[in-house]
């Protein structure tokens, strides 16, 4: 399932949700428009959706990974390390459900740290 990330109206970042039960549930309450917020080389956005833990997740993610968060009930976006991470590879705060990917290259979003709101949406 193809999706566009939208920063600030202007910057777009192609990416997929997987095949899971979470990820088709996000993809169905498509568009989402959020404040964005960062943790290092994280973005995280709340949504209005609420799920459990699942088989895909994780503490171990890479650059690129979309993952959903349900303790802050939000999706997270791993490009580069965050403040839990002890190399180069980012680290969720706690165990994420893997929902996803970047299509494009990760580092572009370090270009797009100062971002203040995202909008996530379905084509």
């Amino acid at each position: 399932m193809k999706i566009k990330l939208i920063f600030d109206e202007k910057e777009e970042i192609i990416a997929e949700l997987f095949d899971t039960e979470c990820a088709k549930a996000i993809y169905k309450i498509l568009p989402i428009e959020s404040d964005l917020n960062t943790w290092g080389d994280e973005f995280y956005f709340s949504i209005p959706s609420e799920h459990h833990l699942d088989e895909t997740a994780t503490l171990k993610v890479k650059a690129g990974d979309i993952g959903y968060w349900p303790s802050g009930k939000a999706l997270a976006i791993f490009f580069g390390p965050t403040p839990a991470s002890v190399d180069e590879n980012p680290v969720p705060a706690s165990e994420v459900n893997l929902v996803g990917r970047i299509l494009d290259d990760p580092k572009r979003l370090k270009t797009l740290k100062i971002s203040s709101k995202i909008k996530m949406i379905s084509f």
